[in-house]
C-alpha cells in the first residue's frame, strides 16, 4: 500500500513538473513579452582570485548579452525592443551536481531532476520570477586553465555555464552564456562534436560569402569563427557573434 502511495505521489509530481514546464516552454516561445533571464554566479574554490571575482560580479558585466538579442532581434523583424532582460542574482557558494560522463538517457534523466532540485534549494534572485535560469559556476584560470563542458536544458529551462573568474574573459564567457541561454529556447549545437569546426552551412554566420573562408564572425550555436576548413577562432566578445537563419527558426523568431 505504502509504495503505491509513494508511487503515485511521485508520478503527480513529475505530471505537474511537466505541466509547468510546458507552460513555460510554449509562454517564452511567444516572445510577446521580454524574456527574464536571472544569472547566479556561483564561486567553486577558495582562492582569493575567484571569490574575489565573484564578491565583484555587476550587473553591467551581462549587459552586452542584452544588446546582442536586442540587435539580432531587430534585425530578425522581433517587434521587442527588448527581447532579454538580464537580472544578476546574489552570489551562491553550492556547486550544482556534477554532469553526467556520456550520453545514458536514464543518467541524463536524473541528473536533470537533481539540478532542478539543487536550482530551487539555492535560488537567491529576489526580484521577478525568471523565465531562464544561468548558474554560471566561475573557475580561477590559473587553477583550471580548461573548463568542463557547459549545458543548457530546454526542459526546465536552466542552465549550468563554466567559465573563468577574470575581466579579461568577460567577452568569451558572455558568449558562452549567450549559446547556453539559446539552448534552453530549443537552438541546437551548429558544430562538428569531433573537432568543433563549424558546419557549413548553418554553423556559419555569412554562408553567402565568397570566398567562404576566413569568415569574419561566428554563428552562435557553433561559438567559433570559422578561419580555415581545419582552424577556428573563439570570438573575443558578442560583437563577433550573429544568430543565423537556422538559430532564429528554432528559436522561433522566424518560420
Amino acid at each position: 500500500m505504502w509504495r503505491l502511495i509513494r508511487i503515485g505521489a511521485l508520478l503527480f509530481i513529475l505530471a505537474v513538473v511537466a505541466k509547468s514546464a510546458w507552460v513555460d516552454r510554449s509562454r517564452t516561445a511567444e516572445w510577446k513579452t521580454s524574456l527574464r533571464v536571472a544569472i547566479y554566479p556561483v564561486g567553486t574554490d577558495s582562492s582569493t582570485t575567484s571569490g574575489r571575482y565573484v564578491s565583484g560580479l555587476r550587473k553591467a558585466a551581462f549587459d552586452p548579452i542584452e544588446a546582442f538579442f536586442a540587435l539580432e532581434g531587430k534585425r530578425y523583424g522581433v517587434s521587442l525592443p527588448d527581447p532579454v532582460e538580464v537580472y544578476l542574482a546574489p552570489a551562491i557558494s553550492s556547486p550544482p551536481p556534477v554532469a553526467p560522463f556520456g550520453g545514458n538517457p536514464l543518467s541524463i534523466a536524473f541528473w536533470s531532476l537533481q539540478l532542478r532540485a539543487w536550482a530551487w534549494w539555492n535560488d537567491s534572485h529576489k526580484g521577478p520570477k525568471p523565465d531562464v535560469r544561468l548558474f554560471v559556476v566561475y573557475h580561477d584560470p590559473a587553477a583550471s586553465p580548461r573548463l568542463p563542458h557547459s549545458t543548457g536544458l530546454q526542459k526546465g529551462l536552466i542552465g549550468v555555464v563554466n567559465a573563468f573568474a577574470d575581466s579579461d574573459h568577460e567577452g568569451p564567457n558572455n558568449v558562452v552564456i549567450a549559446h547556453e541561454l539559446l539552448h534552453t529556447l530549443g537552438a541546437t549545437d551548429k558544430y562538428d562534436p569531433n573537432g568543433n569546426q563549424p558546419l557549413y552551412p548553418d554553423g556559419y554566420a555569412n554562408p553567402q560569402a565568397r570566398p567562404r573562408l576566413p569568415q569574419r564572425r561566428a554563428e552562435i550555436m557553433a561559438g567559433r569563427i570559422p578561419i580555415s576548413e581545419t582552424v577556428a577562432e573563439i570570438p573575443a566578445d558578442m560583437t563577433q557573434v550573429v544568430i543565423g537563419g537556422a538559430t532564429a527558426r528554432e528559436i522561433n523568431w522566424t518560420k
